[in-house]
């Protein structure tokens, strides 16, 4: 292969960009293409392949399922941090404890759809932790999913590099949380067994069993057509409890999306589960 040789033809990236839609709904948009290049250098290399076009082959041939598997973990955006927007995650303690305070004696339940390696339910678990600690707030279940089994796989290991603990992790709940254990910063056993890891597809798979208090599924959506993105709309409904919360990316918005949810204006940037009763009278009268 040339210096100058492209790593995958138009056709392969055809190819490629169908399968990590069918597989998890997401799309690559045309200003975006060079991540496929960018993102396969690395499955290319291990299975050694020259081109992408190879690898279609291989795919196509084989029938290769662990190796698809890694062509779709290497696309997705593992793009996250720890604390990552720390004002929302702090506003959505509050608003825990406001749905505590109107049920009180029962715990709260929350999903983190779309959890990637794992910052975000780690994080909200110290928040917890520590408004538990300094104001009695309950500790709820938290319940973390990702579409790819590798990536719950390291999220559930809690491990970490220096570069990724130093992303929004202030030294103070750093030392608290984690112990350095050679290179890496490994989570603590009384941290991680407030989080349960599991294996999501939020287009294909049902909601999760049980109704959730609220839901974080940040920057996931972003990245879906719109017939994947009503449909997830309808399975984090299914999942939420009516009067529960959503919580989207700060670049998201359910405004001419869905009817599900709405505007909450007790928390900024939340969006309320609206009640079936509610919804239908909505949906009826127009």
């Amino acid at each position: 292969m040339s210096a100058t040789q492209p790593l995958a033809s138009p056709g392969a990236i055809n190819v490629i960009g169908a399968l990590l839609e069918q597989r998890t709904g997401q799309q690559i948009a045309a200003n975006r293409i060079w991540r496929i290049e960018t993102a396969l250098k690395t499955v290319l290399r291990e299975h050694g392949l020259e081109t992408a076009d190879a690898l279609i082959a291989r795919l196509t041939g084989a029938a290769d399922g662990a190796l698809a598997d890694a062509v779709i973990d290497a696309l997705l955006n593992r793009e996250t941090s720890f604390f990552r927007d720390t004002g929302v995650l702090e506003m959505l303690v509050e608003a825990a404890a406001s749905l505590q305070a109107e049920q009180p004696g029962r715990r709260l339940r929350i999903w983190s759809a779309g959890c990637s390696t794992g910052q975000e339910p780690y994080s909200l678990a110290m928040l917890f932790e520590e408004a538990a600690a300094s104001r009695g707030v309950p500790m709820p279940e938290i319940i973390a999913t990702d579409v790819s089994a590798a990536t719950v796989a390291r999220a559930r290991a809690g491990r970490f590099t220096q570069f990724e603990i130093q992303r929004g992790l202030p030294v103070r709940r750093m030392v608290t949380w984690f112990d350095q254990v050679g290179e890496e910063w490994v989570v603590r056993p009384d941290l991680a067994r407030r989080i349960q890891f599991r294996r999501h597809n939020l287009t294909q798979d049902r909601a999760l069993v049980g109704k959730f208090d609220i839901v974080l599924c940040r920057n996931v959506l972003f990245y879906f057509p719109p017939a994947m993105r009503a449909r997830a709309y309808a399975t984090l409904r299914e999942a939420i409890r009516d009067g529960g919360f959503l919580l989207l990316g700060a670049g998201e918005t359910v405004i001419g999306q869905t009817d599900a949810f709405v505007p909450c204006m007790a928390f900024r940037g939340l969006y309320r589960a609206e009640p079936a009763s509610e919804l239908r009278i909505a949906v009826g009268s127009r």
